[in-house]
């Protein structure tokens, strides 16, 4: 929610799993019960329908399948905004945070009606199936993972190499590898999060979808840069950095 108000937007939030975590590492998952999650959203399309979805975390195959039934029914009603799918697989401490029927549900039902996934390394290598361990090799596992599915836009996020490089593939025919430093830094909690949420706000807002990417890195980079030291593991970022330079 920091991301999306520090974009001057208004977000409501479905909640799939609470967490028993720190930056030490998560050291506990507790899924929603699966009706729960659906009375949420439908309680959601009918007050406050949103102008682009960002989908997290979801742990199991009976909440995979409700958020996709959710995506049919507004892409059958014509009025589904810009999806971005963060696929959460595991936590970077390395807890499982999507059982396996809830990865067959997330490959077969749910990313044939996302318009975006934002990738890890590890992801990208679990989506597409391959390894993924140099630059050629992740041009070519993106490009396996976007002819399995039509209009697929991907950015697989690099913040495990040295340099921090992301890769852009979009489903116009455009790509690009948008370079950055790597930041010395223990403020790393949830970037990638922050980064799925920060595109799906710069795509909501209809620019192109380059661009989009370049800032929502961009706002990952300076909420890193701008983190006081908190805890004594992967510590939060401050996600609040727009608003503070206002």
């Amino acid at each position: 929610m920091a991301v999306i108000a520090a974009h001057g937007y208004f977000g409501t939030s479905a909640i799939t799993a609470l967490t028993v975590q720190s930056t030490m590492g998560v050291r506990g998952v507790y899924p929603v019960a699966s009706p729960v999650l659906e009375a949420t959203l439908n309680c959601l399309q009918e007050d406050l329908r949103p102008s682009g979805i960002k989908i997290g975390m979801l742990e199991n195959w009976e909440n995979v399948r409700v958020v996709a039934k959710y995506l049919r029914r507004l892409r059958d009603s014509g009025s589904a905004p810009q999806v971005v799918l963060d696929p959460v697989i595991r936590s970077s401490s390395g807890r499982e945070l999507l059982d396996a029927g809830g990865l067959e549900g997330m490959e077969r039902d749910l990313l044939p009606l996302v318009d975006w996934v934002t990738p890890n390394l590890d992801e990208l290598r679990i989506l597409a199936g391959v390894d993924v361990p140099t630059g050629d090799q992740i041009e070519t596992a993106v490009a396996l993972l976007m002819t399995r599915y039509d209009g697929l836009n991907v950015v697989a996020t690099g913040g495990h190499l040295a340099a921090a490089d992301d890769f852009v593939a979009l489903a116009d025919g455009r790509r690009e590898w948008m370079h950055a430093e790597m930041i010395a830094s223990q403020a790393t909690h949830g970037t990638g999060c922050a980064f799925s949420t920060a595109l799906v706000c710069g795509v909501a807002e209809g620019g192109d979808a380059l661009v989009a990417a370049r800032k929502a890195k961009e706002f990952v980079a300076q909420a890193i840069r701008l983190a006081p030291a908190i805890g004594h593991g992967k510590g939060p970022m401050n996600l609040r950095w727009p608003l503070q330079s206002r």
